[in-house]
């Protein structure tokens, strides 16, 4: 009996340990069912209870023995270390709660914001609130993305995480109709603006904060006309078209819209930026003198062009000093899945605003040269390079009829610049009105690249080339602030578990399975001490 008492006494000190510890960790903010606690505890001290009965004879033996004292001694020590040692995590556990410090160990940091989401957070000069309205079970996953965003920037501040459907005086003051919630939904405001997410991701959130934090919106003109790019209808839903990338702007709070230039004569005076994707037909003269005043007048262009096609832009942008090579850049040793005329590009300008932050690659398809021929028109900088293994193949004549590219003297050998962006420099008449004398002004920016299909709906997701186009766009309308590497559309792998699924990962790992190991130690222990009990 008196064997049977100690086994139920260990048995009891580990559940009641346990129920305390976890008392403690739920006071820290970690949830933990109250049920597990109290169960614990009660359990606990039944079996302590009734060890004592069982064995009471015993222990009366023991207190009028000098063991008692002996056992006081070191059992007071062993009680005064074990409260010292709680003390000090506790001390431990308020500190990290009061000054919390996060680290990411994944590979590709799939744990922390992008550079975007930071650089938009340190950018707020207004407080953004947020009210989240999910579902118990869908909580945890909102609510570790909102800490991210919270640890930050200390602007951006979580007012309520709550349930709709016992929270209905939230909707009512926000204003949200029901149908609005479907899986959930995220509330964000700003002063007098605010707006409302029905699915949240880090993009949509970072671009929300974007247009609520951006009092103007600028305007993004794509020509049409000389069988550009088309961002609408069902050429720009195609591979080829450009309705993502028009997307991409629009999410970065910018309008967008298709301008016939022929039309009118002049580029619209809203425009903060214009963009020429991939004519392959000549533009008016008028259209090129359109093209020309909205530059001289500190206008924004960006030109993508293609191999071998029939435009005189070619020649507009070498009157500014930028050669854009009758060829086609070939690379037999980094392209994708082999395909020479599909290649990678991974060296960029480290110094401009556009590709500083730009780490990894960015795929073009038959793309040409471009590089800086004559820096007196402006200041222009060669800013991406595709790998050291390709050259630009000029013998077009052999390449498209035979099918075959070899490297020799006249070809130019990689890294072959595919990319040009700077600022023009225009000759002026002195403002004393004398027309002798001529001073040096600033102009528009230009970029230009060798290749319109990196931003097609076709390649726009792949790898960088979605980041690259909107940081040029950025660096056109000003907006230098907005450059980064934004979040990925397709992160590492990991498992995404549901609010359930995630709260019996953290029951068995955190409560379960210790204590199941604590009480099989003890009936070890009390095996060995009790081998005629077995």
């Amino acid at each position: 009996m008196r064997s049977i008492a100690s086994l139920l006494g260990v048995l009891g000190v580990v559940c009641v340990l346990f129920g305390l510890t976890c008392y403690v960790i739920a006071l820290f903010g970690i949830v933990t069912d109250p049920v597990w606690i109290f169960g614990n505890l009660a359990i606990g001290l039944v079996l302590l209870i009734t060890a004592g009965v069982l064995n009471f004879d015993a222990l009366r033996e023991r207190m009028s023995s000098g063991e008692t004292r002996r056992a006081g001694k070191y059992g007071t020590s062993a009680l005064l270390s074990t409260v010292l040692v709680i003390a000090i995590l506790g001390m431990l556990g308020y500190l990290a709660s009061r000054y919390p410090k996060r680290f990411d160990w994944s590979d590709a940091q799939v744990h922390s914001l992008s550079s975007q989401s930071v650089n938009v957070l340190n950018a707020l000069e207004r407080d953004v609130e947020v009210v989240a309205l999910f579902n118990p079970l869908d909580v945890a996953p909102v609510k570790e993305l909102l800490e991210r965003y919270a640890y930050e920037s200390p602007r951006f501040k979580i007012v309520e995480i709550a349930d709709p459907n016992a929270r209905p005086d939230l909707l009512q003051r926000f204003e949200i109709a029901p149908e609005q919630i479907g899986q959930g939904a995220v509330r964000l405001a700003s002063g007098e603006e605010s707006t409302l997410l029905q699915e949240l991701t880090e993009e949509k959130l970072t671009n929300a904060m974007i247009q609520l934090s951006r009092t103007e919106v600028k305007k993004v003109y794509f020509v049409e006309g000389h069988n550009e790019r088309a961002i609408e209808g069902e050429a720009g839903q195609g591979k080829e078209g450009f309705a993502r990338a028009a997307d991409a702007l629009r999410n970065e709070n910018y309008a967008v819209e298709e301008l016939l230039l022929a039309s009118q004569g002049q580029v619209p005076s809203d425009a903060n930026a214009v963009i020429v994707a991939g004519a392959t037909r000549p533009l008016l003269r008028q259209e090129h003198t359109a093209l020309r005043d909205y530059l001289e007048g500190g206008g924004a262009l960006l030109v993508l062009l293609e191999p071998q096609v029939q435009t005189d832009l070619v020649e507009m942008i070498a009157e500014w000093g930028i050669e854009a090579g009758d060829d086609v850049v070939v690379d037999r040793g980094l392209a994708l899945f082999g395909r020479a005329t599909t290649p990678f590009a991974g060296q960029y300008d480290p110094v401009h605003a556009i590709t500083k932050d730009l780490r990894e690659t960015t795929l073009f398809h038959m793309v040409r040269s471009v590089r800086v021929a004559d820096e007196s028109a402006g200041e222009f900088q060669e800013i991406v390079y595709t790998g050291d293994s390709s050259w630009a193949e000029r013998n077009l004549e052999r390449f498209f009829s035979e099918g075959s590219a070899e490297f020799d003297g006249d070809d130019l050998k990689g890294p072959v610049p595919i990319a040009v962006a700077g600022e023009l420099r225009f000759a002026s008449e002195d403002p004393e009105g004398d027309a002798a004398a001529e001073t040096e002004s600033s102009g528009g920016r230009l970029v230009v690249f060798g290749d319109a299909d990196f931003a097609s709906n076709e390649l726009i997701e792949a790898y960088r080339n979605r980041d690259l186009f909107l940081n040029t766009v950025n660096w056109l309308l000003g907006d230098i602030e907005a450059i980064s590497v934004r979040p990925n559309r397709s992160r590492a792998s990991r498992f995404q578990p549901t609010a359930e699924q995630f709260q019996r990962i953290h029951s068995l790992s955190l409560l379960v399975l210790p204590q199941a190991i604590a009480i099989l130690g003890g009936i070890v222990w009390w095996s060995r001490r009790n081998p005629s009990g077995r």
